[in-house]
């Protein structure tokens, strides 16, 4: 009897990379389902050719646009992407059609384009979006914005958390409709019950939230304790 190779391990059923964009540098983010090689971007804020050489790179063909929240540098060229690929645009929560209706005035003041409109789909919590054969799912996490959401997927353990959670510290509360209190809540009853995840947060490296819960000084079991 003779030795048979192993197969070789299954790819990952899903993948991602981080495309820096806008002088704020938002973690633009490419999000793949690898049977298919259909692709969403998530919060293209701006740098659109940048965006589009990435998804040559990757051979992925883009298919849709998520929405963590309605902030310039997150949103501000989501429009004329989705209007040059034909591609709808989902996300973010109703609630943030405030920032969304005021995007070409927040560009003006960054100094970035900045266009307004409406998405294709709104979504709430307990809906889900499709990549590919991917499924995730969404969570609605107001702080940052009372409309923000966040994209799982469960069997990757992966998640895409916007401006909610970030390596070492939260997104900002104190622009218009922000609350630091809505942000703990939307941390400690949406994101860390989904156990040890690894995310990309809207700015700076990845982390876990089993990392951030035990060390993070602003939401972490312990600050919080302090508290």
């Amino acid at each position: 009897m003779t030795d048979q190779p192993a197969p070789p391990p299954a790819p990952a059923p899903l993948r991602a990379a981080i495309v820096p964009v806008t002088p704020l540098q938002q973690n633009c983010t490419l999000i793949w389902c690898t049977a298919t090689m259909k692709a969403a971007v998530v919060d293209p804020g701006g740098d659109l050719p940048r965006i589009k050489a990435a998804a040559a790179q990757a051979g992925v063909t883009i298919e849709k646009i998520l929405l963590t929240h309605g902030h310039i540098d997150h949103a501000g060229e989501a429009k004329p992407l989705a209007d040059e690929l034909g591609v709808p645009i989902e996300g973010p929560h109703e609630a943030d059609r405030f920032w969304l209706a005021r995007l070409d005035e927040d560009g003006r003041n960054y100094g970035v384009r900045g266009v307004p409109f409406e998405p294709d789909r709104w979504l709430d919590d307990g809906d889900t979006v499709t990549i590919g054969d991917l499924t995730l799912d969404v969570y609605l996490t107001p702080g940052h914005t009372p409309g923000h959401v966040i994209f799982h997927h469960a069997p990757s353990k992966f998640a895409q958390v916007g401006d909610v959670l970030f390596q070492g510290s939260v997104g900002r509360t104190d622009f218009p409709l922000g609350s630091f209190d809505d942000l703990v809540r939307s941390v400690t009853t949406r994101l860390w019950p989904l156990g040890d995840v690894t995310f990309i947060p809207g700015h700076g490296p990845a982390s876990t939230f089993a990392h951030e819960r035990r060390t993070n000084p602003f939401v972490g079991d312990a600050a919080l304790a302090r508290g």
